[in-house]
């Protein structure tokens, strides 16, 4: 056993290397996908409440905008709608005067057909298109001077009737351009609030209370410059007074008091119509605190911005526009130091917000969903310009 043994071939020791290596590279491997992994996972930081804010009143700005598209195409919509039933009618009496035109002449091919004079072409009078026949000069003479008239009106009626239906038919094309645009508008609106609402609805306790605190900050800076114009309005209305009181001292000195009354009596007439036209405004304005903002809305129950400034100044017998950027070319424009009450003054650059001056730097004006109609000051938001309207 043991000469059996010797030539027993050694076994050779072979480092076993490979598998430690391939495990100790998968593990760094993993390691290294796993923290790329957590790195892409790692959530993003939280904005800040000043960030929630500006991003809030810049989505309700937007649906704001949002908001004017979609009462500029209802708008268009209403119009186009009252115009393709305008033409739909006229094509139906036009029609009725093509059949009363067949029927004249259906009455002649019958008669012509009764005497045998026009048997072959009698049917002519009755064809769609008559005018193909026209030029057999054989059939025209023998057609009388009424029979002459009746084709003519035919071919008129015929003619208008068909113009007619090609415009019914392009305006039925607008209005289906203008509903798909009051479609888009409308949705657009929602998906502003939407996020709006949801960016407000991830907010803790402690953020709600964070970001009221930056509102009241907000409001009281605006409330302050509100102040600041309208002891400059005081000021600058007791000099016109001023100045004023003594023109008519001067006058009564010089005895001139009786031209300068009639003068100073039509200028006075006029500013008392404009007084009693902002007195109205103001007045239906007051009516409306406290009803709540809803986009798109006039009255009565609810309204948008432009809806209620459109109601207030057509309870004071003025029609103004439905839509911020129409309303903003109305009337006069006005510097915002020489505001008066029912001036209208309009908000951010694209104009999509506008309210109702009321004096003292303040105005009555409808926010934005989920508020009411309220008093605030005109400073609460960029001021884009001020009109008065006729």
């Amino acid at each position: 056993m043991p000469a059996l043994a010797s030539h027993r071939k050694p076994r050779t020791r072979v480092r076993n290397t490979g598998p430690a290596v391939g495990i100790t590279t998968a593990a760094l491997a993993s390691v290294t996908l796993l923290s790329t992994q957590s790195a892409l996972a790692a959530p993003a930081p939280k904005p800040s409440i000043e960030d929630v804010q500006k991003k809030v009143d810049d989505l309700y700005r937007q649906a704001g905008t949002a908001t004017q598209q979609y009462n500029q195409a209802k708008e268009a919509t209403t119009a186009q709608r009252s115009k393709v039933d305008t033409l739909l009618d006229d094509v139906a009496k036009r029609t009725e005067k093509v059949n009363e035109a067949r029927r004249t002449l259906g009455t002649y091919a019958a008669a012509q057909y009764r005497g045998g004079t026009l048997a072959p072409t009698a049917t002519f009078f009755l064809a769609d298109d008559p005018q193909s026949f026209f030029d057999q000069t054989h059939l025209m003479d023998r057609m009388t001077e009424r029979q002459t008239r009746a084709v003519s009106d035919f071919r008129t009626q015929q003619a208008k009737a068909s113009k007619q239906r090609a415009e019914a038919v392009a305006s039925l094309e607008t209005l289906t351009e203008s509903q798909a645009t009051l479609r888009t508008s409308k949705q657009n609106v929602q998906t502003k609030l939407s996020e709006a609402r949801g960016l407000l609805s991830r907010l803790t306790a402690e953020e709600k209370a964070r970001l009221a605190e930056l509102e009241r900050k907000k409001e009281a800076e605006a409330k302050r410059k509100a102040a600041e114009l309208a002891k400059k309005q005081a000021a600058a209305k007791a000099e016109a007074d001023r100045k004023a009181a003594a023109a008519e001292e001067a006058a009564k000195e010089t005895g001139s008091g009786t031209g300068t009354g009639t003068g100073t009596g039509s200028g006075s007439g006029s500013d008392a119509d404009a007084s009693t036209k902002a007195e109205k405004v103001m007045a239906f304005a007051r009516a409306q605190l406290g009803k709540p903002y809803v986009w798109g809305a006039t009255g009565p129950a609810s309204y948008d911005c432009s809806g209620l400034t459109q109601a207030a100044w057509k309870a004071a017998g003025v029609d103004i526009p439905r839509t911020t950027w129409d309303q903003v070319n109305v009337g006069t424009r006005i510097a915002t130091e020489d505001l008066r009450p029912g001036d209208l003054v309009f908000f951010y650059d694209d104009i999509s917000h506008v309210g109702i001056y009321k004096g003292d730097g303040m105005m009555i004006h409808a926010p934005k969903p989920g508020a009411n109609v309220r008093e605030e000051s005109i400073y609460y938001m960029p001021i884009y310009g001020s009109v008065r309207p006729g």
